[in-house]
């Protein structure tokens, strides 16, 4: 049996939340924790470092990005896996990518899924980041 993977959800909206949790849940040997910002988001992490964060960019208080910012730049929490996911572009037309964070922040998240998200899409993202065998 493999070891159980964790994943860390951090979005202020409740039912992107929900919906996470439902989609992720069909995945097997996983634990799903969230946070409704990024400040629980950040303690959360350091406290008991997920394998993988879903990262919503538009919070208030801490953003994403700044969230993602102050993981890479903590020993702890530096290695955790993250997937960004927003709809800033659907929202303003404009695009934004992981190799745009890489080269803002010398660090690219793993992936970065626009919202709304298919959830076959964010499964089989998920699968592949954590090594998870397809469904």
């Amino acid at each position: 049996m493999s070891e159980k993977k964790s994943i860390l959800v951090v979005d202020d909206d409740p039912d992107a939340l929900a919906i996470a949790e439902s989609v992720l849940s069909e995945l097997e040997n996983v634990e799903i924790t969230t946070a409704s910002d990024g400040h629980v988001g950040v303690a959360r992490a350091k406290a008991s470092p997920p394998d993988l964060m879903l990262l919503d960019v538009e919070m208030p208080g801490m953003t994403g990005f700044n969230v993602f910012a102050e993981l890479k730049s903590d020993e702890t929490t530096k290695n955790i896996a993250v997937i960004m996911v927003t709809g800033v572009s659907e929202k303003t037309g404009i695009s934004f990518s992981a190799d745009d964070m890489g080269e803002f922040f010398g660090k690219e998240p793993e992936a970065y899924l626009e919202k709304p998200v298919d959830p076959q899409k964010l499964l089989a993202t998920v699968r592949q980041v954590l090594d998870l065998p397809a469904g």
